[in-house]
């Protein structure tokens, strides 16, 4: 509740510094230097948010050959539990045709 508070706070601050004076009657008439701001800011964001997009692309990429890899550890374990298997069962079948 506290967090919702402040942040209706900052939020009305901020529109009472952009709002220009003559037309609302009130505020600090900073909507140029905010929009000067946010003309010189965006390039930036975009740059940062666009080398955040490529590393999470890079850990995804990465993600999916670790997995890869594990799924063919799996595969060969089973492969050989099975050979295992296999060859004590015709050593089983061998031993009771000796006995025989």
């Amino acid at each position: 509740m506290k967090s919702i508070i402040i942040g209706l706070f900052i939020f009305a601050a901020a529109i009472f510094a952009i709002l220009p004076p003559e037309q609302a009657g009130f505020g600090l008439g900073w909507s140029g230097d905010v929009l000067a701001f946010l003309r010189g800011g965006l390039p930036i964001a975009a740059l940062l948010i666009g080398i955040i997009v490529v590393f999470i692309g890079i850990a995804d990429i990465k993600d999916r050959a670790e997995a890869r890899a594990e799924a063919r550890a799996e595969a060969r374990a089973e492969a050989r539990a099975e050979a295992r298997a296999e060859a004590r069962a015709d050593a089983k079948k061998e031993a009771a045709d000796k006995q025989e």
